[in-house]
């Protein structure tokens, strides 16, 4: 069997997206519906400023929409976009390996309670 090229750098691309330090867990938090600033910064856990520069990010590559709603009072929700929302079965992939295989600082995992492959 020999590597595939196309793969390689399809995934590649998808990491260097993905892979960028609470992206993943943004697009994740969004998956099930929309969330205004506050409410997605408490969820995700990041400061202000690292949080509207990956949301910035994620919006220029077309999978988070920002809507702003002009108010009184003004407020901004965010949400996956039709590209956003084709992550969400890999999201949830990956969230379910985690939870198997990636063990929680807090807690042991033995290996009887991993799936078997």
């Amino acid at each position: 069997m020999t590597a595939d090229p196309e793969r390689a750098g399809a995934l590649a691309r998808a990491f260097g997206l993905l892979g960028k330090r609470w992206n993943g867990v943004i697009l994740g938090c969004l998956a099930d519906g929309s969330l205004g600033y506050s409410a997605l910064r408490r969820a995700v856990g990041v400061s202000d400023s690292v949080l509207a520069a990956r949301l910035a990010e994620l919006a220029a590559a077309g999978v988070v929409a920002r809507d702003v709603d002009a108010g009184p009072p003004v407020s901004v929700r965010y949400s996956l976009t039709a590209s956003g929302q084709a992550l969400v079965p890999g999201l949830r992939e990956l969230s379910r390996w985690a939870k198997a295989y990636l063990p929680d600082p807090g807690r042991e995992v033995s290996d009887e309670s991993r799936p078997s492959p």
